[in-house]
């Protein structure tokens, strides 16, 4: 695995957005009621946020961006980067960091560039905000969001019950009284089939075909230009994978189990959650769980997390 250590560095604020009112999940057109109350009692998600059709990812984070801004009164023309971490952007071209570069009138000194990137993409965004930072800049805005119900069949269970819309952005800085970050990342690729969208690219481009929603397994409807997610290699991998990743990184940075003031994992679901910190031995009190009203929001899972659930616990000098 690879293993990465930063240091001086400081998050100097976190906000998240989500679009209009929340709804049931149990309340989802098209699904019926007793299938979306099975679902719901198991992966913990009782309501979402879902965007309208005229609203995109890149909105929710400069809406987040905005408010984060006023939050840290950082000047706009310190900020040397921003990065947008997202699967669902606003085109093909230009990069949506880019016409968010412009929306928010950020200095034309300011890198900007997209990052493709799901349920991993906030803490490779940190990541690659550190590497930048210790290279010699100073401050570096991370915007990570998706809005996966504008990929998903409104009709198939398997996703379109667990996925919530939301968009985040973090603010990161140098600081002598920064902390050391540690990192241990890794890929994969042999599972990349078992969380797709199949068609609407260049490898299998859109047509009448691809558009034509079908039955699929356990009676999911949907099309090729739709998100497929095979839930027991995903859960399977999870388990396989993140409780050694875990040990790892504590392992690099000499903390006990003990040391560790919250566990902070992407919020996949509470099944899956409440598997993991079994298996990992952590008490609940320390394992975040926060997606009863969100739901599994990607790649601004972590953020949303932190957000919502953590409170005071983000004021005072914490391990996470």
């Amino acid at each position: 695995m690879a293993t990465s250590r930063f240091q001086n560095l400081r998050i100097a604020g976190i906000a998240t957005s989500v679009p209009g009112p929340s709804r049931p999940v149990a309340e989802t057109a098209g699904i019926p009621a007793d299938a979306a109350a099975k679902v719901s009692a198991s992966t913990g998600v009782s309501r979402r946020h879902t965007v309208a059709d005229n609203v995109c990812t890149s909105d929710l984070c400069r809406h987040a961006a905005e408010n984060l801004l006023l939050e840290t009164g950082w000047d706009k023309t310190s900020i040397d980067a921003l990065i947008f971490v997202s699967q669902t952007p606003d085109y093909f071209l230009p990069a949506t960091a880019c016409s968010l570069h412009g929306k928010l009138n950020l200095p034309v000194t300011c890198a900007a560039f997209d990052v493709n990137l799901g349920c991993s993409g906030y803490v490779y965004g940190l990541w690659l905000a550190s590497m930048m930072i210790t290279s010699g800049m100073k401050r570096v805005i991370l915007l990570a969001g998706d809005t996966i119900s504008r990929i998903a069949s409104p009709v198939d269970k398997s996703v379109a019950l667990l996925f919530g819309d939301a968009g985040s952005a973090t603010a990161i800085e140098a600081s002598p009284n920064g902390r050391s970050w540690w990192f241990e990342l890794g890929t994969d690729g042999s599972g990349a089939n078992h969380l797709i969208v199949p068609a609407g690219g260049f490898r299998k481009p859109a047509d009448e075909q691809t558009q034509r929603p079908s039955e699929r397994e356990g009676g999911n409807i949907r099309s090729d230009e739709n998100l497929y997610m095979d839930g027991g290699e995903i859960f399977a991998f999870t388990l396989a994978r993140v409780p050694k990743l875990c040990r790892s990184v504590m392992e690099a940075a000499g903390w006990e189990m003990d040391d560790v003031t919250r566990f902070i994992m992407h919020q996949a679901n509470r099944f899956m959650l409440r598997h993991l910190s079994r298996q990992m031995t952590i008490p609940e009190a320390r394992f975040v769980v926060a997606l009863e009203e969100y739901g599994n929001t990607s790649s601004a899972s972590i953020p949303m997390a932190m957000s919502t659930s953590m409170g005071s616990v983000l004021q005072e000098p914490a391990r996470l």
